[in-house]
């Protein structure tokens, strides 16, 4: 049986020399580095270069990168402190961005007492720019706009520059998480109105459990955890070092290679596009993800004409036959409801078919993609 992974969006593949540099540093380099020794001396060297490298890539100084345990780490970070140390008394994000944003967000206006608003979204779920001007001079009070830059199950891309110029119009914060879009897109926070956004290792192909926040230098932020001053005092507890390193490694072959990889794997995303809409005519794309300038180049989320309960078998079919994708985001596979983003842009007839997010990386094949869409031809012919 053919092993076929088309879940990158989820986590991706760890690079082979992202294993060999964290081999290294847990064998060698096992100093704290806090420590004041030579061994903790060497730890903390190798975190500072990381950090360094990280701000050169994306035109930020180091001391606007702070290592996380990921995306969920960093996206509740910003947001918590923001409504603590920003007088934030208004947020306003969208109904599909990712739950740790959400879901941040609804414990905020919980605790806090903050008005929480949504933007609407156009029928592909796009944010409609007219209401977040709408939303934004309601009332003066302080706001943070919270919108993803690229959609982690429909792929839509956020024109940010844009969003973050209306937010400064308007004196309000802009924080984005772009944990699907860092690693894939090239990246300069000088040119790009923002004031944070957050990153996660694992989507581009580097170690999980391992992040970081890029927070804009003087933004009156405070710590979250609390304990010893690592990280700037922002983040306390001793740096997963061998983290640190696997990040910074993954981080610079993403963009040693960026622009071989985006020609490579946008080619295959075109080649499943053309190919499934021949061998299965009545194939929808949801949201933009069908659309290759107006979406990433890394997945697509496929509705396809099977009936409920068919659909209900299509998930276990494709793992059965080794193929890996996902119905929706991976962070709520445990969960029996459908789809937050899909419910909020499909009408409930078109929620009644089966939808499917593939996901693609420089590891995959043609073949592979030929592979999975005759096993999904399989299925509806059977």
């Amino acid at each position: 049986m053919q092993k076929v992974y088309l879940d990158n969006a989820a986590t991706t593949q760890v690079r082979e020399e992202v294993i060999a540099k964290m081999q290294e540093a847990l064998a060698v380099h096992y100093g704290n580095p806090s420590s004041t020794h030579s061994f903790g001396r060497s730890a903390k060297t190798a975190v500072e270069k990381a950090r360094k490298t990280i701000a050169k890539i994306l035109n930020a100084q180091p001391s606007e990168i702070i290592f996380t345990s990921g995306g969920t780490e960093a996206d509740n970070m910003i947001l918590r402190c923001a409504v603590r140390d920003l007088d934030v008394k208004t947020i306003i994000t969208s109904k599909i961005e990712h739950h740790a944003v959400l879901h941040t967000a609804e414990e905020l206006e919980k605790e806090y007492g903050i008005a929480l608003h949504f933007v609407n979204l156009d029928e592909n779920g796009n944010p409609r720019e007219d209401h977040l001007k709408e939303l934004l001079a309601r009332d003066d009070s302080k706001k943070l706009v919270s919108l993803m830059h690229v959609n982690n199950e429909i792929g839509n891309i956020t024109d940010i520059n844009s969003i973050g110029e209306i937010c400064k119009e308007h004196g309000a914060l802009f924080h984005s998480d772009t944990v699907q879009s860092v690693g894939h897109y090239p990246w300069d926070v000088e040119k790009t109105p923002i004031d944070f956004f957050t990153a996660a290792a694992h989507k581009f192909h580097g170690p999980k459990g391992i992040g970081f926040a890029f927070i804009r230098k003087n933004s009156g932020l405070k710590p979250m955890i609390f304990g010893g001053s690592q990280e700037r005092g922002y983040r306390a507890g001793t740096e997963s070092f061998h983290n640190i390193v696997g990040l910074e490694e993954a981080f610079v072959k993403a963009y040693e290679h960026l622009e071989a990889e985006i020609k490579y794997v946008k080619g295959l995303k075109e080649y499943f596009l053309d190919k499934i809409k021949k061998e299965i005519p009545d194939v929808h794309f949801n949201g933009l993800s069908g659309d290759l300038e107006k979406s990433t180049y890394t997945l697509t989320n496929v509705r396809l004409p099977f009936d409920k309960q068919k659909g209900l078998m299509l998930l276990f079919h494709l793992d059965l036959k080794g193929i890996a994708c996902s119905k929706g985001s991976a962070c709520q596979s445990g969960s029996n409801m459908g789809s937050h983003v899909l419910t909020q842009i499909l009408t409930q007839k078109e929620l009644e078919k089966p939808s499917l997010r593939f996901s693609f990386s420089y590891n995959n094949t043609k073949e592979e993609l030929d592979y999975t869409i005759g096993v999904l031809k399989e299925f509806a012919n059977s």
